[in-house]
């Protein structure tokens, strides 16, 4: 059962200024939470039954093939992932103003730009291809093999893109289960047709692309379906609604300032490998096995921060401030509360994860002398974490912007100081002081982002 009702709140309930929907409960919170918790837990499901099937093949080049084309489409694609949150931010507050045929139109507009986005990929494959490839060289047969992979799944990059858009609209609307059903229909799909067409009809590597290429196309059809309520009215397709100038410069500019946050943030992680990669190959797998943990907190920590963004969009929207900060407060208790239970198994199971995933002994002695970091990082990182998705639902994408900046360069100052006498243990310090420092930064900016709601 959802939680009493304050004294207040039953009051502004029967005098009509909040509506039922504005209440904000610990239900609430975890009816949109756990669905996303969930979901993201079928991920590296997938990912390790492409790694399978095509290891049943009994050849090393096939599995790198996969698993360097799949990481090459992902970078791509994820340059576009500014499309799910900044479609969250601005449809939540539509969505709290009572703005519905905006809402629809947001719909249009993230399918517009997920479309563009895909052809876009799809047209300037070759040179793409090349690029990464000229990055991240590996053997002939293994680049020869990634390319037939990447050539077949390419052409399901609009469906690919614009599930970014779709994803966020869901979650603005609190409808998370969606998502999670979205989720579970495509990696579901995916995990049968990669062992028919592999194990099945033996079309080795091709088999795997053609299995995601059709998911992929699939999952955004069930989207689409997921968002037909949308499609019931005129906005969604209304011209001078769709087109509006003003409403594309606003989105433009908010989804501008989430990518060069989303850049810095992704500097801070390459860099951090390719640091690492100078103290040898022990040190850089360690550091790999370790930054899998960093994983398993983000996955544990996303559902939270997308319920603040829900939450918080909706409250800015309607320009309830109770809301909002009752909104912040609840997802950010839980997703603390979720930091110190990961923190504690991490303690406990830390060592046996470690040998899980990494069978050298000297890569486990490593890993296990490094593991202190990681302890810190789920309750170090959480602040952040949630912030992000407290601004990304206010849409305070230049706050973002900025406070990402100046963490980036306290992280870039501190590797400086600290890895020339520290070496990897002042890298893992560098990583933890840019969290602390997003957090802090982001904070000192929350007063403002109240203000503004009122």
């Amino acid at each position: 059962m959802s939680e009493p009702l304050t004294d207040s709140e039953v009051r502004a309930v029967e005098k009509g200024a909040l509506a039922a929907r504005d209440v904000v409960t610990h239900r609430r919170v975890l009816n949109v939470a756990i669905p996303i918790v969930i979901s993201n837990a079928t991920v590296p499901i997938l990912g390790a039954v492409d790694t399978g099937v095509v290891g049943q093949m009994g050849l090393a080049a096939p599995i790198g093939a996969v698993g360097l084309g799949a990481i090459i489409l992902s970078a791509f694609y994820w340059i576009f992932g500014f499309l799910r949150m900044g479609t969250v931010g601005l449809t939540a507050q539509a969505l709290g103003n009572g703005e519905m045929d905006e809402v629809a139109a947001l719909l249009s507009r993230g399918l517009l730009i997920g479309a563009g986005a895909g052809l876009a990929v799809i047209l300037l494959q070759v040179p793409l291809f090349w690029a990464a490839f000229a990055m991240s060289p590996g053997s002939e047969e293994v680049e020869s093999l990634a390319h037939t992979y990447m050539g077949i799944r390419v052409w399901s990059a609009p469906a690919a893109i614009s599930i970014y858009a779709i994803t966020g609209w869901l979650i603005a609307q609190e409808r998370t289960r969606a998502v999670l059903g979205l989720q579970v229909w495509m990696n579901g799909l995916n995990i049968l047709l990669d062992l028919w067409f592999v194990l099945g009809l033996g079309w080795g590597v091709g088999g795997v692309a053609f299995a995601t290429f059709i998911a992929e196309w699939s999952g955004a059809a069930l989207g689409l379906w997921f968002c037909r309520a949308a499609f019931g009215g005129l906005a969604w397709r209304t011209a001078s609604l769709v087109f509006d100038g003003l409403r594309w410069l606003r989105m433009l500019r908010l989804n501008g300032d989430i990518l060069v946050r989303s850049l810095l943030l992704e500097g801070i992680f390459v860099s951090f490998l390719f640091i690492g990669a100078d103290f040898g190959d022990v040190t850089l797998a360690a550091n790999q096995v370790l930054l899998q943990f960093l994983m398993i907190t983000a996955y544990g920590l996303d559902g939270f921060a997308f319920a603040a963004e829900a939450l918080v969009g909706q409250a800015v929207g309607a320009r309830q401030r109770a809301v909002l900060r009752r909104s912040a407060l609840l997802t950010t208790l839980w997703a603390f509360g979720i930091s110190a239970l990961v923190t504690l198994v991490f303690f406990l199971a830390g060592p046996s994860l470690i040998d899980l995933m990494a069978k050298a002994e000297e890569v486990r002695s490593v890993a296990r002398d490094f593991l202190p970091y990681v302890l810190l990082t789920p309750l170090v990182g959480c602040g952040a974490f949630m912030l992000d998705g407290i601004f990304i639902g206010a849409t305070r994408s230049r706050d973002m912007r900025n406070m990402m900046a100046i963490s980036f360069a306290c992280y870039v100052l501190a590797v400086l100081l600290l890895v020339p006498g520290l070496g990897n243990r002042g890298l893992w310090i560098a990583l933890l002081l840019s969290f602390v420092v997003r957090t802090v930064t982001l904070g000192l900016r929350y007063p403002a982002l109240e203000r503004a709601a009122d």
